[in-house]
């Protein structure tokens, strides 16, 4: 989920009829007339400013492997793509958090990318063009994402509250919102290959034996594509093409219909670990998004009566995946205030301010954005304790998503300053430098030396 930066030329592409020209040029006035409804309610801007941003990504720019795909597309109806290019350019326009669009020309932005739209073949070049356009802005939480696409469904799941009135129905008429796959979380690297970041812990992915830094080239002997090879498969064997290291390995896996919080949710559970070391038991978990308080709260059902109960210490995961985490999630480790037990007359209990009150690591990395930034940062800055890992990816606007065309856009609409620092472009540095381990093998170092740290503790 890290792409680079960067501008795309587009090849010309021969013009449709005259007529087709005509109608074009008299839907993109009409479009430019109209003005987008988005603005959100006082709720909406105090509750996005409070949760920091549900996520970030950096704006995704075509590469060498993603030309090739999708250049034909019988469906594409070429003055709708123009439609939802101007869409978008409107929203940015007028949504965009800094309202001179970080030193742009944003009328002049349009007129460059017009063209090439208008030549588009495809939803796929045309999202190429749009991520481009995007990209000029030089800004975390701005991208365009199509339903080829796993994070189309995530970003829609995470932000389903706002979209109920920006046409989420139209998108997901039966008010499901899932998509096929097997729980990784991939992206095109600087040189086309498509890697694994990292895989989502009780998903096939996981069980089917696929490790981060792994390439996937084919899907039943197919090009693979993160949403496409799984269209139509669910619950069958799909075998995957996978070179690790110097070996080409044939890796059978079973995509199943995936809804985004489930999946997440499910992760984080599954993750939870208890790792013996020293004569002592240190406990894992992966926060893989902490886009709502459900995380939160199964987070600390982990610590107060799950598996993690029992734990001399704990390594807390907040690598890759979602962002959204609120400040306020940091108290799960204020030893001054008390956790109360209520239990009633079933003899049910529940846990109410949670406390966590043995040693603690965090681990972070470059996959690790957003709101998850802001907790890395106050985990530092109050010596909560060691911050173990990578410097984060700097990703800290506030955003929020519109449905347009058939696409969805992230989109900043709010700088973002933590005890008035700007971390969008900065990140935090861990207190504690640990590379990443050799894609080709399992070990994990950045948490081996968790362990160790704690271990020792």
């Amino acid at each position: 989920m890290i792409f680079a930066n960067g501008a795309q030329a587009f090849g010309n592409v021969p013009d449709r009829m005259a007529g087709e020209r005509a109608r074009q040029a008299l839907l993109r006035d009409q479009t430019m007339k109209k003005i987008i409804d988005t603005s959100p309610s006082r709720r909406q801007v105090l509750q996005l400013a409070a949760t920091v941003a549900a996520c970030a990504v950096a704006a995704k720019s075509p590469n060498a492997a993603e030309s090739l795909k999708g250049e034909s597309d019988n469906a594409y109806v070429p003055a709708d793509g123009v439609a939802t290019f101007e869409s978008v350019w409107q929203t940015v326009r007028d949504r965009f958090f800094d309202q001179r669009h970080n030193g742009l020309d944003w009328l002049a932005v349009r007129e460059k990318y017009l063209s090439d739209v208008q030549r588009a073949t495809s939803q796929y070049s045309l999202a190429r063009i749009i991520n481009t356009m995007l990209s000029e802005l030089h800004a975390s939480h701005t991208r365009f994402y199509t339903p080829d696409e796993p994070e189309y469904y995530q970003l829609a799941d995470i932000f389903v509250g706002a979209l109920r009135s920006r046409g989420l129905q139209r998108a997901f008429p039966d008010g499901r919102i899932s998509y096929p796959g097997i729980g990784i979380i991939s992206g095109f690297e600087a040189r086309g290959r498509n890697l694994v970041t990292s895989v989502i812990d009780g998903t096939p992915a996981q069980q089917a034996g696929l490790r981060a830094g792994d390439e996937i080239v084919a899907a039943d002997g197919t090009a693979f594509e993160p949403i496409g090879s799984f269209r139509g498969n669910v619950g069958k064997s799909v075998v995957l093409e996978v070179h690790r290291g110097a070996s080409v390995l044939q890796i059978p896996v079973v995509p199943v219909d995936l809804e985004p919080t489930r999946m997440f949710l499910r992760g984080l559970e599954s993750s939870a670990r208890v790792i013996e070391s020293n004569g002592r038991r240190i406990g894992y978990v992966h926060v893989w998004c902490y886009a709502g308080s459900i995380y939160q709260r199964a987070l600390e059902s982990l610590l107060s009566q799950g598996a993690l109960k029992e734990a001399d210490a704990l390594i807390w995961d907040l690598r890759d995946g979602w962002g959204g985490a609120q400040p306020q999630y940091l108290d799960l480790f204020n030893a001054w205030a008390p956790t109360m037990q209520v239990t009633d007359r079933s003899g049910r209990s529940e846990f109410v301010n949670v406390k966590w009150r043995k040693p603690v690591a965090m681990l972070i990395n470059r996959g690790t954005r957003s709101g998850k930034e802001v907790l890395a940062y106050g985990f530092k800055k109050y010596r909560l304790g060691e911050l173990i890992g990578t410097r984060t990816e700097g990703a800290v606007l506030a955003a929020t998503a519109f449905l347009i065309g058939s696409g969805l856009l992230l989109l900043a609409v709010a700088d973002v300053r933590v005890d008035g620092e700007r971390l969008e472009g900065v990140g935090v540095t861990p207190t504690i430098e640990v590379e990443a381990g050799a894609a080709s093998g399992p070990e994990d170092p950045q948490l081996s030396r968790a362990v160790a740290v704690l271990s020792a503790t």
